[in-house]
């Protein structure tokens, strides 16, 4: 039986679908689904890019709830919003199960 998908889901699917919509925050949520956790610097260091572009992905990321940074006073430790993400996947496998593959040429 295939769930229906109510508004607030289609809303939800579209911010994370945006969120997740550039290669560089797609690295960055491998490498953190890779960790534990981990401080800014381990992610600036596995990306060849500034600083200042890190921070904005991360926020993007922060944003959509797929992330969750933790402040360790002077640094800033990221890793994967496990309640999220398991949402997220859920909510992704329902999107993709509302197909139904049928004989008509299209």
């Amino acid at each position: 039986m295939r769930k229906i998908i109510g508004i607030e889901d289609q809303e939800l699917i579209a911010r994370i679908a945006k969120a997740m919509g550039h290669p560089t925050r797609v690295a960055i949520l491998l490498f953190l689904a890779s960790q534990d956790s981990c401080y800014f610097g381990d992610i600036h260091e596995e990306l060849p890019i500034a600083k200042a572009t890190v921070s904005q992905h991360l926020k993007e990321l922060r944003e959509a709830g797929l992330i969750q940074g933790e402040i360790e006073t002077p640094k800033v430790k990221y890793c994967i919003h496990k309640e999220n993400w398991k949402m997220a996947r859920e909510l992704f496998v329902d999107f993709f199960n509302t197909y139904v593959e049928k004989d008509v040429m299209c």
